[in-house]
C-alpha cells in the first residue's frame, strides 16, 4: 500500500516500496495544494468546487472535514465561515471562490515551480 498524502508538508511516498507510487507522488507534489475546509452538507462548498473545475488539473484538492474530532481546532476557527480555502498552507479565501485571486496565486506558484526545476 502506498501512502501518499499529496501535500508538501507530508510526503510519505519516498518511503514507499513501489517505484510507481514514488513517481506518481513526486510529480504530483509539484502542483499547488488547495485545501478546502468543509463539512457535510455544505452547498456553498459544492458551488465553490464547481467554480474551480476549469482549474482542476493545475492543483491538488485536499478536503478537510472540520466536524471530525481530529479537526476540532479548524472547527473552532472556521465553523461559521466555510468554505475556507488555503493554498499551500496559507489562507487564501472564504465563503465564495474569488476566481481572479485564485488564478493570480496559482500562476505565481506555477512560475515559482518552473524556476525551481
Amino acid at each position: 500500500v502506498v501512502l501518499c498524502f499529496l501535500s508538501r508538508t507530508l510526503q510519505l511516498a519516498r518511503h514507499s516500496s513501489s517505484p510507481l507510487g514514488r513517481q506518481f507522488c513526486s510529480t504530483s507534489t509539484n502542483k499547488p495544494v488547495l485545501t478546502l475546509f468543509t463539512k457535510k452538507p455544505c452547498p456553498l462548498c459544492d458551488e465553490a468546487k464547481e467554480a474551480l473545475q476549469p482549474f482542476k488539473r493545475r492543483f491538488i484538492l485536499q478536503e478537510v472535514d472540520i466536524t471530525l474530532p481530529e479537526n476540532s481546532a479548524w472547527n473552532d476557527k472556521y465553523k461559521y465561515d466555510i468554505p475556507v480555502f488555503h493554498l499551500n498552507g496559507k489562507f487564501l479565501m472564504k465563503h465564495r471562490v474569488d476566481i481572479e485571486k485564485f488564478e493570480d496565486q496559482l500562476v505565481k506558484m506555477e512560475l515559482q515551480n518552473g524556476e525551481n526545476q
